[in-house]
Protein backbone atom coordinates (compact mmCIF):
# COMPACT_ATOMS: atom_id res chain seq x y z
CA UNK A 1 0.00 0.00 0.00
CA UNK A 2 1.24 3.26 -0.65
CA UNK A 3 -0.02 5.58 1.81
CA UNK A 4 -1.69 4.44 5.36
CA UNK A 5 -5.69 4.32 5.44
CA UNK A 6 -6.74 5.44 8.38
CA UNK A 7 -9.71 3.36 10.44
CA UNK A 8 -12.29 5.70 11.83
CA UNK A 9 -14.87 5.34 14.47
CA UNK A 10 -19.19 5.72 13.83
CA UNK A 11 -18.45 8.26 16.50
CA UNK A 12 -15.66 10.08 14.87
CA UNK A 13 -18.07 9.93 11.92
CA UNK A 14 -20.75 11.18 13.35
CA UNK A 15 -18.96 14.09 14.86
CA UNK A 16 -17.23 15.13 11.80
CA UNK A 17 -20.78 15.36 9.59
CA UNK A 18 -22.70 16.74 12.38
CA UNK A 19 -25.23 12.99 12.92
CA UNK A 20 -25.15 13.20 9.03
CA UNK A 21 -26.93 16.63 8.80
CA UNK A 22 -28.88 16.92 5.62
CA UNK A 23 -27.01 20.30 5.29
CA UNK A 24 -23.98 18.68 4.54
CA UNK A 25 -24.70 16.87 1.88
CA UNK A 26 -22.15 17.52 -1.06
CA UNK A 27 -24.19 14.70 -3.57
CA UNK A 28 -25.67 11.57 -3.99
CA UNK A 29 -26.57 9.15 -6.80
CA UNK A 30 -28.58 5.55 -6.27
CA UNK A 31 -26.28 4.51 -4.43
CA UNK A 32 -25.88 6.35 -1.60
CA UNK A 33 -25.03 10.23 -0.14
CA UNK A 34 -21.68 11.97 -0.09
CA UNK A 35 -21.23 14.25 3.16
CA UNK A 36 -18.71 16.96 3.88
CA UNK A 37 -17.26 16.68 7.12
CA UNK A 38 -14.82 18.14 9.80
CA UNK A 39 -12.46 16.12 11.07
CA UNK A 40 -10.77 16.69 14.72
CA UNK A 41 -7.52 18.17 13.12
CA UNK A 42 -9.89 20.69 11.05
CA UNK A 43 -9.23 18.57 8.10
CA UNK A 44 -12.05 18.82 5.71
CA UNK A 45 -13.13 15.22 3.87
CA UNK A 46 -15.88 13.40 1.88
CA UNK A 47 -17.70 11.04 3.76
CA UNK A 48 -19.16 8.37 1.16
CA UNK A 49 -22.00 6.24 2.73
CA UNK A 50 -23.95 4.08 1.10
CA UNK A 51 -27.57 3.71 1.21
CA UNK A 52 -28.87 0.02 0.56
CA UNK A 53 -26.99 -3.10 1.98
CA UNK A 54 -26.80 -5.44 -0.57
CA UNK A 55 -23.79 -8.11 0.00
CA UNK A 56 -22.85 -6.90 -3.74
CA UNK A 57 -22.70 -3.49 -2.53
CA UNK A 58 -20.59 -4.42 0.47
CA UNK A 59 -18.00 -6.47 -1.76
CA UNK A 60 -18.15 -2.56 -3.87
CA UNK A 61 -16.96 -0.51 -1.33
CA UNK A 62 -14.64 -2.85 0.01
CA UNK A 63 -13.61 -3.34 -3.92
CA UNK A 64 -13.20 0.58 -3.79
CA UNK A 65 -11.46 0.69 -0.65
CA UNK A 66 -8.63 -2.27 -2.02
CA UNK A 67 -8.77 -0.29 -5.50
CA UNK A 68 -7.85 3.09 -3.91
CA UNK A 69 -5.08 1.98 -1.04
CA UNK A 70 -2.73 1.18 -4.00
CA UNK A 71 -3.41 4.20 -5.90
CA UNK A 72 -0.94 7.66 -5.44
CA UNK A 73 -1.80 9.88 -7.99
CA UNK A 74 -2.44 13.37 -7.87
CA UNK A 75 -5.30 13.69 -10.21
CA UNK A 76 -6.69 10.84 -8.53
CA UNK A 77 -9.18 11.72 -5.51
CA UNK A 78 -7.13 10.16 -2.65
CA UNK A 79 -9.20 7.77 -0.20
CA UNK A 80 -7.49 8.54 3.61
CA UNK A 81 -9.29 6.23 5.44
CA UNK A 82 -12.72 4.30 6.18
CA UNK A 83 -15.16 3.55 8.35
CA UNK A 84 -15.84 -0.33 9.28
CA UNK A 85 -18.39 -0.27 12.11
CA UNK A 86 -21.26 -0.24 9.59
CA UNK A 87 -22.96 -2.76 7.65
CA UNK A 88 -21.12 -1.24 4.59
CA UNK A 89 -18.21 0.48 5.14
CA UNK A 90 -17.84 4.31 5.07
CA UNK A 91 -14.79 5.88 2.42
CA UNK A 92 -13.98 8.88 3.60
CA UNK A 93 -12.00 11.13 0.55
CA UNK A 94 -9.97 14.29 0.68
CA UNK A 95 -12.65 16.73 -0.13
CA UNK A 96 -11.62 18.28 -3.42
CA UNK A 97 -13.81 21.77 -3.57
CA UNK A 98 -14.67 23.11 -6.99
CA UNK A 99 -17.57 20.32 -7.63
CA UNK A 100 -17.09 18.32 -10.80
CA UNK A 101 -16.86 19.08 -14.55
CA UNK A 102 -20.24 18.45 -15.36
CA UNK A 103 -21.25 20.93 -13.17
CA UNK A 104 -18.74 23.60 -14.41
CA UNK A 105 -19.80 23.07 -18.14
CA UNK A 106 -23.49 22.54 -18.06
CA UNK A 107 -24.58 23.17 -14.01
CA UNK A 108 -25.70 27.02 -12.67
CA UNK A 109 -22.39 27.80 -13.90
CA UNK A 110 -22.92 27.11 -17.43
CA UNK A 111 -22.13 30.76 -18.58
CA UNK A 112 -19.05 31.06 -16.91
CA UNK A 113 -16.40 31.17 -19.77
CA UNK A 114 -13.75 28.60 -19.45
CA UNK A 115 -10.96 29.46 -21.96
CA UNK A 116 -9.42 26.85 -24.11
CA UNK A 117 -6.29 26.26 -22.81
CA UNK A 118 -8.41 25.20 -19.14
CA UNK A 119 -10.44 22.60 -20.77
CA UNK A 120 -7.38 21.32 -22.44
CA UNK A 121 -5.72 20.49 -18.92
CA UNK A 122 -8.58 19.72 -17.72
CA UNK A 123 -8.66 16.79 -20.60
CA UNK A 124 -4.89 16.40 -20.15
CA UNK A 125 -5.19 15.94 -16.25
CA UNK A 126 -7.87 13.04 -16.30
CA UNK A 127 -6.48 11.58 -19.29
CA UNK A 128 -3.33 11.19 -17.06
CA UNK A 129 -5.00 9.66 -14.54
CA UNK A 130 -6.81 7.26 -16.33
CA UNK A 131 -3.56 6.36 -18.00
CA UNK A 132 -1.72 5.46 -14.71
CA UNK A 133 -4.93 3.07 -13.27
CA UNK A 134 -4.22 1.24 -16.73
CA UNK A 135 -1.07 0.95 -16.88
CA UNK A 136 1.19 1.74 -13.57
CA UNK A 137 -0.06 -0.10 -10.62
CA UNK A 138 0.57 -3.93 -10.46
CA UNK A 139 -2.38 -4.88 -12.26
CA UNK A 140 -4.53 -2.69 -14.30
CA UNK A 141 -7.73 -0.85 -12.81
CA UNK A 142 -10.50 -0.34 -15.16
CA UNK A 143 -12.53 3.00 -14.16
CA UNK A 144 -15.76 1.53 -15.71
CA UNK A 145 -17.76 4.91 -15.09
CA UNK A 146 -15.62 7.64 -16.60
CA UNK A 147 -17.70 10.71 -17.09
CA UNK A 148 -17.46 14.57 -16.74
CA UNK A 149 -19.70 14.21 -12.76
CA UNK A 150 -16.39 11.45 -11.88
CA UNK A 151 -13.78 14.19 -12.45
CA UNK A 152 -13.80 16.18 -9.71
CA UNK A 153 -12.20 20.18 -9.49
CA UNK A 154 -9.62 21.62 -7.30
CA UNK A 155 -9.66 25.83 -6.78
CA UNK A 156 -8.13 25.88 -9.71
CA UNK A 157 -9.28 23.87 -11.88
CA UNK A 158 -6.60 20.55 -11.23
CA UNK A 159 -8.67 17.50 -12.44
CA UNK A 160 -8.93 14.66 -9.90
CA UNK A 161 -10.64 11.15 -11.01
CA UNK A 162 -12.89 9.67 -8.40
CA UNK A 163 -16.06 7.35 -8.09
CA UNK A 164 -13.88 3.84 -8.11
CA UNK A 165 -17.55 1.99 -7.22
CA UNK A 166 -17.70 0.31 -10.78
CA UNK A 167 -14.14 -0.10 -11.54
CA UNK A 168 -12.26 -3.50 -11.46
CA UNK A 169 -8.60 -4.58 -10.61
CA UNK A 170 -8.12 -6.52 -13.97
CA UNK A 171 -6.88 -10.05 -14.66
CA UNK A 172 -4.03 -10.42 -16.45
CA UNK A 173 -5.76 -10.26 -19.42
CA UNK A 174 -6.65 -6.48 -18.95
CA UNK A 175 -10.34 -7.41 -19.74
CA UNK A 176 -13.36 -7.86 -17.49
CA UNK A 177 -16.43 -9.88 -17.77
CA UNK A 178 -19.33 -8.45 -16.13
CA UNK A 179 -22.84 -9.72 -14.92
CA UNK A 180 -24.36 -6.82 -15.04
CA UNK A 181 -23.78 -3.50 -17.37
CA UNK A 182 -23.32 -0.85 -15.67
CA UNK A 183 -22.42 2.68 -16.74
CA UNK A 184 -24.11 6.06 -17.11
CA UNK A 185 -26.37 6.60 -20.52
CA UNK A 186 -24.45 8.50 -23.33
CA UNK A 187 -21.09 7.07 -21.80
CA UNK A 188 -21.10 3.46 -22.43
CA UNK A 189 -19.18 1.43 -24.79
CA UNK A 190 -21.03 -0.35 -27.35
CA UNK A 191 -18.98 -2.94 -27.21
CA UNK A 192 -19.42 -3.36 -23.52
CA UNK A 193 -22.77 -3.16 -23.70
CA UNK A 194 -22.66 -6.05 -26.98
CA UNK A 195 -20.31 -8.41 -24.88
CA UNK A 196 -20.81 -7.53 -21.58
CA UNK A 197 -16.53 -7.22 -21.05
CA UNK A 198 -15.44 -4.27 -20.24
CA UNK A 199 -11.74 -3.46 -21.60
CA UNK A 200 -9.30 -0.56 -20.69
CA UNK A 201 -10.85 0.38 -24.49
CA UNK A 202 -14.00 1.16 -22.92
CA UNK A 203 -12.57 3.54 -20.59
CA UNK A 204 -11.17 5.56 -23.46
CA UNK A 205 -14.60 5.47 -25.45
CA UNK A 206 -16.10 7.30 -21.94
CA UNK A 207 -13.09 9.60 -22.21
CA UNK A 208 -13.54 10.56 -25.69
CA UNK A 209 -17.60 11.33 -24.70
CA UNK A 210 -15.88 13.70 -21.92
CA UNK A 211 -13.71 15.31 -24.67
CA UNK A 212 -16.78 16.19 -26.43
CA UNK A 213 -18.55 17.66 -23.43
CA UNK A 214 -15.34 19.59 -23.13
CA UNK A 215 -15.21 21.01 -26.58
CA UNK A 216 -18.91 21.41 -27.32
CA UNK A 217 -20.19 22.33 -23.82
CA UNK A 218 -23.03 20.17 -24.45
CA UNK A 219 -24.12 16.56 -22.34
CA UNK A 220 -23.59 13.29 -23.48
CA UNK A 221 -27.14 13.12 -23.88
CA UNK A 222 -28.42 16.75 -25.00
CA UNK A 223 -31.65 18.07 -26.38
CA UNK A 224 -31.58 19.84 -29.84
CA UNK A 225 -33.09 23.30 -31.02
CA UNK A 226 -36.16 21.18 -31.43
CA UNK A 227 -36.16 19.77 -28.27
CA UNK A 228 -35.22 15.95 -29.46
CA UNK A 229 -32.91 13.88 -27.02
CA UNK A 230 -29.70 13.33 -28.95
CA UNK A 231 -26.67 11.62 -28.31
CA UNK A 232 -23.82 13.53 -28.40
CA UNK A 233 -21.25 10.83 -29.70
CA UNK A 234 -23.39 9.74 -32.62
CA UNK A 235 -24.46 13.16 -33.40
CA UNK A 236 -20.69 14.44 -33.47
CA UNK A 237 -19.37 11.41 -35.25
CA UNK A 238 -22.07 11.97 -38.00
CA UNK A 239 -21.24 15.90 -38.52
CA UNK A 240 -17.17 15.05 -38.61
CA UNK A 241 -17.70 12.92 -41.02
CA UNK A 242 -20.12 15.42 -43.02
CA UNK A 243 -17.23 17.97 -42.18
CA UNK A 244 -20.01 19.93 -40.44
CA UNK A 245 -17.45 20.02 -36.92
CA UNK A 246 -18.34 23.61 -36.29
CA UNK A 247 -22.10 23.20 -35.77
CA UNK A 248 -21.54 21.28 -32.81
CA UNK A 249 -18.75 23.37 -31.37
CA UNK A 250 -19.00 25.26 -28.62
CA UNK A 251 -18.79 29.11 -30.09
CA UNK A 252 -16.74 30.94 -26.48
CA UNK A 253 -13.80 28.84 -27.73
CA UNK A 254 -14.12 28.97 -31.26
CA UNK A 255 -12.11 31.92 -33.46
CA UNK A 256 -11.17 32.75 -36.87
CA UNK A 257 -7.22 31.97 -35.68
CA UNK A 258 -5.35 29.18 -38.04
CA UNK A 259 -3.66 27.66 -34.98
CA UNK A 260 -7.02 27.46 -32.86
CA UNK A 261 -8.91 26.13 -35.56
CA UNK A 262 -6.15 23.87 -36.10
CA UNK A 263 -5.95 22.47 -31.61
CA UNK A 264 -9.59 22.13 -32.50
CA UNK A 265 -9.91 20.20 -34.75
CA UNK A 266 -6.77 17.74 -33.24
CA UNK A 267 -9.08 17.54 -30.54
CA UNK A 268 -11.86 16.67 -32.51
CA UNK A 269 -10.12 13.55 -33.94
CA UNK A 270 -8.58 12.75 -30.94
CA UNK A 271 -12.21 12.49 -29.87
CA UNK A 272 -13.46 10.72 -33.13
CA UNK A 273 -10.80 8.21 -32.30
CA UNK A 274 -11.78 7.13 -29.15
CA UNK A 275 -15.12 6.59 -29.92
CA UNK A 276 -14.64 4.18 -32.82
CA UNK A 277 -17.60 1.10 -32.42
CA UNK A 278 -14.73 -1.18 -32.01
CA UNK A 279 -12.26 -1.28 -29.03
CA UNK A 280 -9.23 -2.55 -31.16
CA UNK A 281 -9.62 0.81 -33.53
CA UNK A 282 -9.33 2.99 -30.58
CA UNK A 283 -6.43 4.44 -28.97
CA UNK A 284 -4.60 3.23 -25.59
CA UNK A 285 -4.62 5.79 -23.10
CA UNK A 286 -1.32 6.34 -23.32
CA UNK A 287 -1.74 7.59 -27.30
CA UNK A 288 -4.13 9.58 -25.65
CA UNK A 289 -2.34 11.41 -23.20
CA UNK A 290 0.48 12.30 -25.54
CA UNK A 291 -1.76 13.42 -28.23
CA UNK A 292 -3.18 15.61 -25.47
CA UNK A 293 0.26 16.71 -24.78
CA UNK A 294 1.30 17.71 -27.95
CA UNK A 295 -2.21 19.85 -28.56
CA UNK A 296 -1.44 21.37 -24.90
CA UNK A 297 2.27 22.69 -26.28
CA UNK A 298 0.79 23.98 -29.49
CA UNK A 299 -2.21 25.89 -28.04
CA UNK A 300 0.26 27.55 -25.45
CA UNK A 301 2.51 28.46 -28.12
CA UNK A 302 -0.26 30.32 -29.76
CA UNK A 303 -1.12 31.66 -26.42
CA UNK A 304 3.08 32.88 -26.55
CA UNK A 305 2.36 34.47 -29.68
CA UNK A 306 -1.03 36.07 -28.36
CA UNK A 307 0.82 37.66 -25.20
CA UNK A 308 3.48 39.52 -27.02
CA UNK A 309 1.22 40.98 -28.96
CA UNK A 310 -1.24 42.00 -25.89
CA UNK A 311 2.17 43.05 -24.52
CA UNK A 312 2.92 45.38 -27.51
CA UNK A 313 -0.56 46.85 -27.60
CA UNK A 314 -0.87 47.49 -23.82
CA UNK A 315 2.76 49.71 -24.26
CA UNK A 316 1.02 51.28 -27.45
CA UNK A 317 -2.25 52.26 -25.34
CA UNK A 318 -4.59 49.43 -25.81
CA UNK A 319 -6.14 47.89 -22.78
CA UNK A 320 -5.67 44.56 -21.66
CA UNK A 321 -7.64 43.06 -18.84
CA UNK A 322 -6.45 40.27 -17.03
CA UNK A 323 -9.16 38.32 -14.76
CA UNK A 324 -9.21 35.28 -12.44
CA UNK A 325 -12.31 33.00 -12.38
CA UNK A 326 -14.09 33.76 -9.49
CA UNK A 327 -14.59 30.26 -7.76
CA UNK A 328 -16.80 31.98 -5.02
CA UNK A 329 -20.06 31.30 -6.98
CA UNK A 330 -20.10 27.83 -7.08
CA UNK A 331 -19.13 25.66 -3.97
CA UNK A 332 -21.76 22.59 -4.16
CA UNK A 333 -19.13 19.72 -4.70
CA UNK A 334 -19.74 16.53 -6.58
CA UNK A 335 -19.19 12.97 -5.90
CA UNK A 336 -21.85 11.85 -8.17
CA UNK A 337 -23.70 14.87 -8.01
CA UNK A 338 -27.04 15.67 -7.71
CA UNK A 339 -27.32 16.84 -10.89
CA UNK A 340 -26.21 13.49 -12.00
CA UNK A 341 -28.27 11.78 -14.94
CA UNK A 342 -28.74 9.07 -12.76
CA UNK A 343 -30.46 6.77 -15.53
CA UNK A 344 -28.77 3.18 -15.52
CA UNK A 345 -29.08 2.04 -19.02
CA UNK A 346 -29.92 -1.87 -19.54
CA UNK A 347 -31.03 -2.43 -16.28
Amino acid sequence: MDHHLRVFSIKQIENATNNFNEANVLGGGGQGKVYKGLLENNQVVAIKKAKEVHEAQRGEFVNEILLLSQINHKNVVRLLGCCLEVKIPMLIYEFVPNGTLFELLHGKSKNRPISLGTRLRIALESGEALHYLHSSISRSILHGDVKSATILLEDDYQAKISDFGASNLVPVDDTQVVKVVQGTRGYLDPEYVATAVLTKKSDVYSFGVVLLELITRKCAIFRDETSEKKHLASCFVSNARKKKLHELLDKEIVTNQEKVIEVLHEVSDLAVWCLNVRGEDRPTMRQVVEKLHHLERLHSSLLGLENASKETESLLGGSTSYCTPDTSAFHSTGYSSELEIETRELR
